[in-house]
């Protein structure tokens, strides 16, 4: 099975790391957090990989190289300019079957093997991996709107919601929504499948997530590496 890596953004957000580092190759342990991402993979059974690079793409092509060294057959595809985060999946050529999406800078213990047998079982044309999080606002929240009157008040509420973490899969077909060459998220490609009335569900994960957007982020996900390494890589135990 192929995957698909999105590995091609600049991680504004963990300046000034990433004006020299490409966010996959933030250190997460003794690894960059894509080479966690690409042992896992390796341990779902996937056997392809295509890294979308833009951004420092030569550290990235440098560290990675064709993948042997995993087990993996590792090639590039080079986005002259940015094209968000769907718009890159264009440019690839032979995803002829289905195929696994993830964004370079994700440490979850998510099984993709259980996220892919769900997909298929479902036979949605795309299927997001989510996760709950609840978000506890530290301040008293008013119900108003933007009259004099007041209508609420709710003392530090708490918010529950499913977010996405950045895990896809998706089938073939879902190519025929992406125009090559054009910028496209993917709140933007979902919109568009819910839209034509095309199946996306969404398979609900309670374990461990965190990405690496922001600098307490990732701060937080390479303490917890090292306390749960066993569970990222399990096949450590067997070597």
């Amino acid at each position: 099975m192929k995957a698909v890596v999105l590995a091609g953004g600049k991680g504004t957000r963990l300046a000034p790391y990433t004006k020299i580092l490409p966010k996959p190759l933030m250190p997460i342990g003794d690894s960059p957090i894509l080479e966690v991402i690409l042992r896992q993979m390796k341990l779902a059974g996937i056997d392809q990989v295509i890294l979308t690079v833009g951004h420092l793409s030569e550290l990235l092509r440098a560290f990675f190289q064709d993948g042997h060294q995993w087990g993996l057959e590792i090639t590039y595809s080079y986005e002259k300019s940015p094209l968000g985060t769907a718009g890159p999946i264009a440019l690839i050529k032979d995803l002829d079957e289905p195929f696994l999406v993830i964004n370079g800078d994700v440490l979850t213990t998510l099984p993709f093997a259980e996220l892919i047998q769900f997909h298929r079982q479902q036979s949605a044309l795309a299927s997001i991996a989510v996760h709950r999080r609840t978000v506890k606002i530290d301040l008293g929240v008013i119900e108003w709107d933007g009259r004099p009157q007041i209508n609420g008040y709710i003392e530090k509420p708490t918010y529950d919601y499913c977010v996405s973490m950045g895990v896809y899969v998706f089938e073939p077909r879902v190519l025929d929504y992406i125009p090559i060459g054009q910028y496209l998220d993917f709140p933007d490609l979902v919109k568009k499948l819910i839209s034509a009335r095309e199946k996306v569900v969404g398979y609900e994960f309670s374990g461990y997530w965190q990405d690496l957007g922001r600098p307490d982020d990732y701060e937080q996900a390479a303490h917890d590496f090292e306390q749960m390494r066993s569970q990222f890589l399990p096949e450590e135990q067997h070597t």
